[in-house]
């Protein structure tokens, strides 16, 4: 199972790190309510945007979309693939942020 974190940056963003703390990518408000997603070198990897009933599309650089995210209980996300598959789950972290647990 791959784990990581996210924490809040600054202007609105969001930097993501591995289980091991290193940083791995960041994500920055779009427009219309998206998000942009960087890896750790600064490349564009893809988007989100709002879906229906509080969801969350996700798109690859392309435009592809590959998955989505649902509200889960206590606060949580769960995450699926572009076939509706879960893949991973977030929770809120202890000391604020998320945790995420993805399947290998």
């Amino acid at each position: 199972m791959k784990k990581g974190y996210s924490r809040k940056g600054l202007f609105g963003s969001t930097i993501h790190y591995n289980e091991h703390g290193k940083r791995v990518g960041t994500s920055s408000p779009g427009l219309f309510g998206s998000t942009n997603h960087y890896d750790a070198k600064g490349n564009r990897v893809g988007s989100s945007s709002p879906g229906f009933f509080g969801s969350t599309n996700h798109y690859d650089k392309n435009g592809h979309r590959v998955g989505s995210s649902s509200h889960g209980f206590f606060g949580g996300e769960n995450h699926y693939d572009s076939h509706g598959k879960k893949v991973g789950s977030s929770y809120i972290g202890l000391f604020g942020g998320k945790n995420h647990h993805f399947d290998d």
